[in-house]
This record gives C-alpha cells, sequence and structure tokens, in this order.
C-alpha cells in the first residue's frame, strides 16, 4: 500500500482515440464529457464483451436522446451554494467542493457540466468556516467534488484538521469513486489520517458493479480503521439493471466490509439519457431484492430532487 497512487492516476485513456486503440474499438466517440478511464479500470473490462458492465459507463452515448425531464444541472447545485465551494441542501449538513478532478469520468456523473470555477474549498475555507460557524445546526460536512481523494493526503489532513476545529461538527462523510478505480489511492498515511481524527468518519465508495471490486481494492480498504464503510451505486440500463447483477453486488461488498447504503436513481443529466431506468422496473427490482436478501444487505432506493430534499422510492 505505498504512494503510488499519482502515477496510477495519471496513467490513464483520454480520448476516443486512445480508448479505441486499447479496446481495439470503434465504440468511443469524443462527445462534450471528456473520456477519462484509469488503466487500473479500463484493465478489469473484458475487451472481447461489447456489453461489459463496466465498458458501458464509460462510453459516452453517440446520440442524445430528446427525454423530458433531462436538463444539463438535474440538481440545481449551484442554487444552493450560499458560500463558493459548499452546498446547503439539508439543515444538519453541508457538502464542499473538495475538487474538481476525478480519476475516472463516468458518462452518468450528474456534475459533468457543474461549474467548478471558484468552487473550491480549500481556496475559500475562510468563508466556508465561517458560514458552518454560523449555522450551529450543521453536525456533518461531507466532502465531494469532483473527487475528494484526488487531493493529496496532505492537503486533506490540512482540511479534515480544519473542520475539527469547529466544535459542533462531529461526523465527516467522504465520497469516492477514485479509491475503487485507482485502489492504489488507499495508502498508509490516509488511513492514518482517518483514523486519528477525532472526527466520526464515514467513507461511502461508489461501486456499481460487483466486478470493479478487484482484488486490490478489497484488500486495501480492509486497511481502514475507525471507519464506518457504505457503498452507494447508480441503477444504470445495461449495467447493474438485473436483478442478479445487484444481489452479487451486495454480497460481494458485504464480503469486503461495505455496507449497501443507497442505490440511486439516474441523476438526468443530458447525455446519459441511455442509462435511464423506469421508476416501475426500479422499484420491482427493489421489491426482489427484499425478497432474497437480508435486510442489511439491501440499500434505499432513492432519487435526489433538486430541491432540499431526498426521496425514498
Amino acid at each position: 500500500m505505498q504512494s503510488n497512487w499519482q502515477h496510477d492516476a495519471r496513467n490513464t485513456l483520454k480520448g476516443a482515440n486512445s480508448c479505441n486503440d486499447f479496446f481495439q474499438s470503434n465504440q468511443f466517440e469524443d462527445q462534450n464529457f471528456p473520456i477519462k478511464i484509469p488503466l487500473e479500470f479500463a484493465n478489469l473490462i473484458d475487451k472481447n464483451n461489447p456489453d461489459d458492465p463496466l465498458l458501458k459507463q464509460v462510453i459516452p452515448s453517440e446520440s442524445v436522446l430528446s427525454q423530458p425531464g433531462f436538463s444539463y444541472s438535474p440538481l440545481a447545485d449551484e442554487g444552493n451554494a450560499p458560500v463558493e465551494g459548499l452546498i446547503h441542501k439539508y439543515p444538519n449538513r453541508v457538502l464542499l467542493i473538495t475538487s474538481r478532478v476525478c480519476a475516472i469520468h463516468c458518462q452518468y456523473c450528474f456534475r459533468q457540466n457543474f461549474d467548478y470555477s471558484g468552487h473550491d474549498a480549500m481556496s475559500n475555507w475562510l468563508a466556508i468556516e465561517d458560514y458552518i460557524r454560523s449555522h450551529q445546526s450543521v453536525n456533518e460536512v461531507i466532502l465531494s467534488g469532483g473527487d475528494p481523494l484526488s487531493l493529496s493526503d496532505e492537503k486533506l489532513e490540512k482540511l479534515i484538521k480544519n473542520i475539527e476545529n469547529i466544535k459542533h461538527v462531529k461526523l465527516l462523510r467522504i465520497h469516492s469513486r477514485s479509491i475503487v478505480v485507482t485502489p492504489s489511492r488507499i495508502t498508509d498515511k490516509l488511513v492514518k489520517i482517518l483514523a486519528k481524527t477525532a472526527l466520526k468518519v464515514v467513507l461511502v465508495t461508489h461501486v456499481n458493479h460487483e466486478n470493479e471490486l478487484s482484488e486490490v481494492f478489497v484488500k486495501n480498504i480492509g486497511n481502514f480503521v475507525n471507519v464506518t464503510l457504505l457503498n452507494q451505486s447508480v441503477l444504470l440500463a445495461g449495467v447493474n439493471d438485473d436483478l442478479d447483477a445487484l444481489e452479487r453486488l451486495s454480497l460481494k461488498l458485504f464480503d469486503a466490509g461495505i455496507l449497501p447504503y443507497y442505490l440511486h436513481m439516474l441523476d438526468k443529466v443530458k447525455g446519459a439519457e441511455h442509462f435511464l431506468v423506469s421508476d416501475e422496473r426500479a422499484i420491482q427490482l427493489h421489491q426482489d431484492m427484499k425478497s432474497s436478501l437480508s435486510g442489511y444487505l439491501v440499500p434505499k432506493l432513492v432519487r435526489d430532487e433538486n430541491l432540499k430534499s431526498k426521496t425514498w422510492i
């Protein structure tokens, strides 16, 4: 578990040409959202299977289907940013935009059009700190992005120490896909930082399919101590929208010490129309999971709204 993650994060496929060469394919075409795939993730993909569930997540749509309800900013995050770099939608918690960088560009990403200019938690920390201190109801800070673990360990440690100094904040939640697609990001220093903080730490991984759970990831994720491990998935047509795939994912997550937490309905961002699963299909799959799995293995089926709420489906 050495600190070579920055090299691995830079060792990526970018653009259609490099991806088509790597996969010996012609499926990739450059669209509005740039293609970016870490080699660690790309090597998990079956090059002989054009319907590989990992491959489908990173291939841009060939054409934007016209469907009602899809927009460039489906959650309207910018409208919930009272301070640059901070989003406040729920009374007891705030979300910090800690980085504009992700290790991978998932083609269903709801923030692919987010205006990151100015929205940087590190640069705006003094204003963010003042805002949180003035809102005593906030007891949890969520690190998001981009991906917060695209920050160096040193920058992350500094940010966490700053959050610790706000007495009414007790919980730190970190949402990351980077540690799944580049598991070398789980360094010894990161483990120590999260183990020693006075905050209660919840780390939410983002895994959509069991094939993403590489041996290296499963080994490295087991090194965290004093950290609650949860997972959120997005329900994606052609990727994980069948009972067998969802069951296997929950079981394999639990084997790795991660509790299935959320199964998100697709955020309706333009360009991701082909990933949409109907409400009826989603509800049936969720009911079937309840019938076949123990309750603690069934994630909550949820939809984020652009209002200040999250709805249970």
